[in-house]
């Protein structure tokens, strides 16, 4: 009996190791990521994380070549946000209608109230894949729009290294929603929204060709 006691133990002892020590086994393929710059990061990240599917939505900067920049001082980098989303309930293309729906597709200069380099719009694409969608959801934005290609003013680039912003920019809106809502009306984002999208203003609808 003592033997077999022994053994018992030494056997659960080894089955207790085999997943302790074993790799990972929860990573889930279907945990995707995207990044986008339209703007005051504040008004995206609302955007957006509130979408079916959508995990987390994080405020940042991205798209320069300065090291741990910070809210004053990110010369060359847009106020972007990284999308955390659950590719089995929302796929990368429907994120990019989303996108599209919340921005000022005409503005080269900025977004609404916001101007300069830091709030120009930009998909940011991590592999051909989006790449590829990115490029298509251009010209089907233009089709939309019913104007040429030229005329959309937003750019496709490569993902760089996103610097995640200051803690207290991160769900600002929740957080702060009397002075978001405040600049979201003063900016006037929602009255140039319906004037540029009209129905689909800030939707995450078909194109219309296919509504």
């Amino acid at each position: 009996m003592g033997l077999l006691l022994v053994f018992q133990r030494f056997l659960l002892l080894l089955i207790a190791c085999a997943f302790l020590f074993a790799p990972p086994s929860y990573a889930d393929e279907s945990i995707d990521s995207a990044l986008f710059a339209g703007g005051c990061f504040w008004c995206l990240e609302h955007d957006l994380e509130s979408l079916p599917g959508v995990i987390s939505a994080d405020s940042g900067y991205s798209g320069g070549e300065m090291e741990n920049p910070t809210y004053q001082n990110h010369i060359g980098h847009k106020e972007s946000v990284l999308v955390k989303y659950n590719s089995k309930k929302i796929s990368y293309d429907d994120l990019l209608k989303s996108f599209w729906r919340n921005i000022d597709p005409y503005d080269s200069a900025g977004q609404f109230c916001d101007r300069g380099d830091s709030y120009k719009a930009v998909i940011f694409y991590k592999d051909e894949y989006q790449k590829n969608l990115a490029n298509e959801s251009l010209e089907s934005a233009a089709k939309e729009l019913s104007v040429p290609l030229n005329n959309i003013k937003v750019s496709v680039k490569p993902k760089g290294l996103f610097w995640q912003a200051e803690d207290y920019h991160q769900d600002f809106a929740k957080k702060n929603s009397f002075k978001y809502n405040f600049y979201r009306y003063s900016c006037q984002r929602d009255k140039r929204l319906e004037e540029v999208w009209n129905k689909n203003a800030g939707k995450n609808s078909n194109w219309a060709e296919n509504s």
